[in-house]
């Protein structure tokens, strides 16, 4: 009932406007004609940008696994923990190791007294030059081969290769794991990153060092700024878009890798943009028009040249200026030449 109040008051309003604006027209001598509604043209703000949508990934991201088979020994952290680069996560039962690296440094200790034995003798002349550089090469060998044992020993301790966040372990102590298999990832947060496409008609709109918006749907009240640090050499010949990477810094921690994402790249903004509505255009085969009022209230077809469209209006880029009079509302009825009351919008006025 009160909303239909409203509409009575509203249409009562309206129908007081119309017989004013006769009545002043038609002192002023000015034609009367039909009403249409109709607004001044005005500058405003324009934000240019393009929309995308994404879905963020974490700026490094690795599933650890071992090298080799063995039995874990031990798992020296805790889940959700934040790591270091070179921290050691899970120790495997290397026994076998040690013992290989400890013959490896033996063969390696005998050799080098071989070699001694025979350089002595050489410098004595009673050995032979060959016998020392046989004695060297076996040094050589056995010193390889306890590098080879060392690093199968190092690699039953598994590392963390960059700061991050450990996510769910899939394994426990006294798990038997074969080399390849995954143990848990890790996942550097401190920073994000989001893929998106863009048509290949902006490849001229956008650089590097670009800012970006976006708006995560987990977070609907708050927006996240990031800027464009690579764009792909390539075209996707199938859809003609090209690839964009976005880094959004995340000191808070509050995004997620896998978060939807809806991302607008800022080209600019224009202070003196002249927007109209969009129900005030006028298609007309390949062109568009206007409808423009006169100081006599008479009204003429204008042809505009449009950009972009934003919140149902639209921007007029040339065939209008500052200040002009358009019909937004009553095309229908009109026709060149014809006189109009013009009715122009009333500010809307808040309920108390």
């Amino acid at each position: 009932m009160k909303a239909r109040h409203n509409r009575f008051i509203k249409a009562g309003i309206a129908a007081l406007m119309i017989s004013s604006s006769s009545m002043m027209a038609a002192a002023e001598g000015k034609p009367q004609g039909l009403p249409a509604e109709v607004i001044k043209v005005a500058q405003s703000t324009l934000t240019s940008e393009l929309r995308a949508v994404g879905k963020l990934e974490a700026w490094e991201s690795a599933v650890i696994r071992p090298e080799q088979n063995g039995v874990i020994e031990k798992v020296l952290f805790e889940e959700s923990q934040s790591v270091k680069a070179g921290d050691t996560l899970f120790e495997l039962e290397a026994s076998t190791y040690r013992a290989a690296v400890a013959e490896a440094r033996a063969r390696v200790s005998l050799s080098q007294s071989e070699y001694k034995r025979a350089d002595q003798l050489l410098k004595k002349r009673v050995g032979s030059a060959t016998e020392r550089d046989t004695a060297l090469a076996q040094l050589r060998v056995n010193e390889a081969q306890l590098q080879v044992a060392q690093t199968q020993l190092a690699k039953m301790r598994i590392k963390a290769p960059f700061d991050g966040v450990i996510a769910l372990r899939s394994v426990s102590p006294g798990d038997y794991v074969t080399a390849g298999q995954d143990l848990v990832e890790l996942a550097d947060i401190s920073k994000m990153k989001v893929e998106f496409s863009l048509p290949e008609i902006a490849l001229s709109q956008i650089s590097r060092g670009q800012q970006i918006n976006l708006q995560i749907p987990a977070y609907p009240n708050e927006t996240f700024s990031g800027e464009i640090y690579t764009i792909s050499p390539l075209i996707d010949p199938r859809s003609h878009s090209i690839k964009v990477k976005a880094r959004i810094e995340n000191s808070s921690g509050k995004l997620r890798p896998g978060l939807f994402s809806k991302i607008k790249v800022l080209l600019g903004t224009d202070d003196q943009a002249l927007l109209v509505p969009e129900e005030a255009i006028i298609p007309n085969n390949n062109t568009f028009l206007v409808m423009k009022v006169d100081e006599n209230n008479t009204v003429g077809m204008v042809p505009v040249q449009l950009g972009v469209r934003k919140d149902a209006k639209v921007q007029v880029i040339s065939g209008l200026n500052t200040d002009d009079v358009i019909v937004t509302a009553g095309h229908i009825k009109l026709r060149p030449g014809m006189p109009i009351t013009p009715i122009f919008p009333q500010p809307a006025k808040q309920e108390g």
